[in-house]
């Protein structure tokens, strides 16, 4: 049985300059203050390209203190401390970074904090009152945001994360690593925070410092990065544990729909409404459902033709069943979580690399904003000649007393105003977004490349820029090709009437003069419907409930005769048919293609963080 009581792991990755001294540093160090026998060094070398294994090797043949763990491929800095941790003899586990930027004055307080067993983990600090630290400002600003979001995001009552001089008692690293999933420099933030999570000891003391060589901090790498590993930890921490994915869209769409019915019950009667959906003919009803199937093989289409564009050609059935799944996906997951699904369904199926999967999606939803802007638009543009968004206004004024929320009251004409500059800006938007994609197709060069690097050296800049200009330059694919341009755009224009169209057989559905056709009411529909679904561009509700519902009634109340529990009603029918047939073909394509919507979920939000890591290791 080993008497080794200390293992401490210096972290190497091509430190051939530096490795042998920072060694002989640390070996006299220990011995200062631990008997002879009772620590160890190892040198956890990952995957190195230049001397650093064969210096290691020597010295752990010359000495007996000093072990090497060498890894043939790169292990990400997190990556090598598991690895060298899970072999090292000691009860207690202390790290350090190599170059020595922490006194060294320290080490005995930080081997003693744990292995007298008062603590569990012990971690310096450079951010505490009484330290005497040397932060560059690169350095400085960059850490000091970091630490403000991990504190802020994931209740950690720790200043400093990423200090390199750490240590832990075995026993915790063995409850805590199968917990921890980041490799790379995230890895002793996560420890950290879980640890405390999970009530371990934790002291953080200060330390002096002094940085040695150059900054490994860069910007880029920092944003990306880190940054969406704490996103990624915060959810899985704060969110995940407290709600399922069937609770979250159930509670989603339960808390949406009874403030839908509080509304109701103050501005509507709402037992006029209930009447008015059960005298709806359901026929007329089942009808608008085979409408509303008709425009998803001409969406398979559409999107068969972009990714042709992009150089991975498919058939329009598929590309039909790829669109029910993530469609259905945003019914379900609430932040537009189901456009990752179709991302990873087509990469799964079809090969379609992720920032291809993406780009098609927005050169999708860029077409979808602009026909609805196209449709919409040419009715609010007549509305504006003719006074008829006054006549909106006067009508929800007139007719819906204000509400009170919160104790502040709410003018319903300010409100309905509000709503249609709102519609009025997303559809600018996309006009300026589709302009701004032309333009940029235009321009010849690597810009996208020398934006991002401008501000980082790193290389993940370099897949960060690779990323984005893939990105881009599959969206201007499309929209600079006429041809292109032409097929999806007005195919595009197409599938919208076609949503128009169900809208009308459900207006057919209601009895009564005031929803029999005619062409004002095929106008109004056409702007209701187009208002709706840009409400339906904010992610605040699973599927866009009741976002929907209240734009369509608002625009069909104010513009017709047609009563306001009606005009309700109606909404309510419509988008609940749309649904209805989203479900149902969502259901049918997931079992022909063999699909989990919840695992399609999780590989697509982890296939950046794999490509991520992939990149800075190279």
């Amino acid at each position: 049985m080993s008497d080794v009581e200390v293992s401490v792991v210096l972290p190497a990755y091509n430190e051939e300059a530096t490795i042998e001294r920072t060694v002989e540093v640390t070996l006299e160090t220990l011995a200062s203050f631990l008997p002879a026998g009772t620590f160890e060094v190892i040198v956890a070398e990952d995957g190195c390209d230049d001397r650093t294994p064969q210096i290691a090797s020597r010295m752990a043949d010359e000495d007996d203190r000093v072990r090497h763990i060498h890894s043939d491929e790169r292990l990400g800095r997190g990556g090598a401390l598991e690895y060298a941790f899970e072999r090292a003899d000691g009860k207690t586990l202390v790290y350090f970074d190599t170059d020595l930027a922490t006194d060294m004055k320290h080490l005995e307080e930080l081997v003693e904090s744990v292995r007298s067993g008062e603590y569990d983990v012990a971690t310096g600090s450079r951010w505490m009152p009484e330290n005497q630290a040397d932060r560059p400002t690169k350095r400085a600003v960059s850490s000091l945001g970091y630490n403000t979001l991990v504190r802020l995001f994931l209740r950690s009552d720790l200043q400093d994360h990423q200090c390199g001089f750490k240590a832990i008692s075995r026993e915790t690293f063995d409850a805590l690593r199968s917990e921890v999933e980041d490799e790379h420099w995230f890895w002793d933030t996560e420890v950290l925070v879980l640890a405390q999570r999970r009530g371990y000891g934790v002291r953080e003391f200060p330390v002096d410092w002094e940085p040695k060589g150059d900054t490994k901090v860069d910007l880029v790498r920092d944003v990306f990065g880190m940054g969406s590993q704490i996103l990624r930890t915060w959810w899985q921490l704060s969110v995940s544990p407290r709600i399922s994915r069937r609770v979250s869209m159930a509670a989603g769409s339960v808390l949406v729909m009874l403030a839908l019915v509080v509304a109701v019950s103050v501005v509507f009667d709402l037992g006029a409404v209930v009447d008015a959906m059960s005298g709806a003919d359901p026929r007329w009803v089942l009808a608008s459902g085979v409408v509303y199937l008709l425009s998803w093989p001409l969406r398979g289409l559409r999107y068969r033709d972009i990714l042709d564009r992009l150089g991975y050609p498919s058939d329009t059935w598929f590309m039909t069943g790829a669109i029910f799944i993530s469609q259905t996906g945003n019914l379900v997951f609430p932040a537009r979580l189901g456009d990752g699904v179709r991302a990873y369904v087509v990469k799964a199926r079809r090969d379609v690399p992720y920032p291809s999967g993406f780009a098609s999606l927005a050169i999708e939803r860029v077409f979808d904003l602009l026909a609805i802007t196209v449709l919409g638009g040419s009715v609010l543009v007549g509305l504006v000649l003719t006074g008829g968004t006054d006549q909106i206004v006067a009508a929800i004024a007139a007719e819906v007393p204000p509400v009170t929320v919160g104790g502040e009251t709410i003018d319903p004409g300010a409100a309905a105003r509000t709503a249609l500059r709102v519609a009025a800006a997303v559809g600018a938007a996309a006009v300026l977004a589709v302009t701004a994609i032309l333009v940029s197709a235009r321009l010849e060069g690597e810009y996208v490349h020398r934006a991002v690097t401008a501000v980082s050296s790193d290389s993940y800049a370099d897949y960060v820029a690779g990323v984005i200009e893939q990105f881009v330059g599959d969206v201007q694919a499309v929209v600079s090709d006429r041809g292109a341009f032409l097929r999806v755009g007005v195919g595009s224009l197409v599938i919208w009437v076609v949503d128009v169209l169900t809208a009308l057989v459900v207006f057919a559905a209601f009895p009564g003069e005031a929803t029999s056709l005619s062409p004002a009411l095929v106008a109004t529909a056409f702007f209701a419907v187009s208002v709706g679904n840009l409400a339906k561009v904010l992610p605040l509700s699973p599927g866009g409930i009741g976002l929907y519902e209240g734009a369509f009634t608002l625009i069909v109340f104010g513009l017709t005769n047609v009563a306001a529990p009606v005009a309700f009603a109606i909404s309510i029918v419509d988008h609940v048919v749309k649904n209805a047939v989203t479900i149902l073909g969502g259901l049918v394509s997931m079992a022909w293609l063999n699909v989990s919507l919840t695992t399609a979920v999780e590989e697509s939000r982890e296939a950046g963080e794999v490509e991520a890591a992939a990149a800075t290791e190279d």
